[in-house]
């Protein structure tokens, strides 16, 4: 009679078995779709060699690396991204300045070609010749300086208007420099074209 009370309860227990089994398998499924790894297989799996196996394949991707990211900020600050441009270029009246000057012509900016072309004259055999040119051009470098002086104080003006004459930081040396530059060598690159002027 035992062994019949055994043998009814061993089906019972057996399905009981199968049932705690398939809901296992659910709750794997369901989850995480794997086994917790153990502590060895975690700690394994953490570990990195300190120095790689292949040291000249290393350093061949470390600089292929840091080239990209050069070229990446290289690009940035040229498209005068804020995160990109150094101290002296950073800031919303920075960024004002530059397309102010950059809308406008100004005088300074030919300085170059203008000394290129003082430089061609002076190998005229002509006393009067280089004399005149070289009078022109530092006429023309007065002027230039005057311009950019004008131009320092146009943009002070201005912004403080805009931000209030306690908040201006010192720009005027900033313009200057700019509008003495070419316009295709200038770093930002001109963002505005010629006559579209700040608000």
């Amino acid at each position: 009679m035992a062994a019949r009370e055994n043998e009814n309860h061993s089906p019972s227990a057996a399905a009981q078995a199968t049932a705690e089994a398939h809901a296992r398998a659910e709750a794997i499924a369901a989850g995480k779709g794997r086994p917790t790894p153990t502590r060895k297989e975690r700690e394994a799996a953490r570990k990195r060699p300190l120095v790689p196996d292949d040291r000249k394949q290393a350093r061949k991707e470390h600089r292929e690396k840091m080239n990209a990211a050069r070229e990446k900020a290289r690009l940035g600050m040229a498209a005068g991204e804020e995160k990109y441009l150094p101290q002296r270029d950073k800031g919303p009246q920075k960024k004002w300045v530059r397309d102010y000057v950059d809308a406008r012509i100004s005088i300074g900016e030919f300085l170059i070609p203008v000394m290129f072309f003082v430089i061609i004259l002076t190998f005229i055999p002509s006393v009067e010749a280089q004399t005149i040119s070289i009078l022109g051009l530092w006429a023309f470098f007065l002027v230039a300086i005057l311009d950019s002086v004008i131009l320092g104080f146009i943009v002070r003006r201005k912004l403080t208007k805009k931000y209030g004459a306690d908040k201006v930081e010192k720009v005027r040396w900033y313009a200057a420099m700019r509008s003495l530059q070419l316009r295709v060598l200038r770093l930002p690159k001109p963002q505005v074209k010629r006559g579209q002027y700040p608000e």
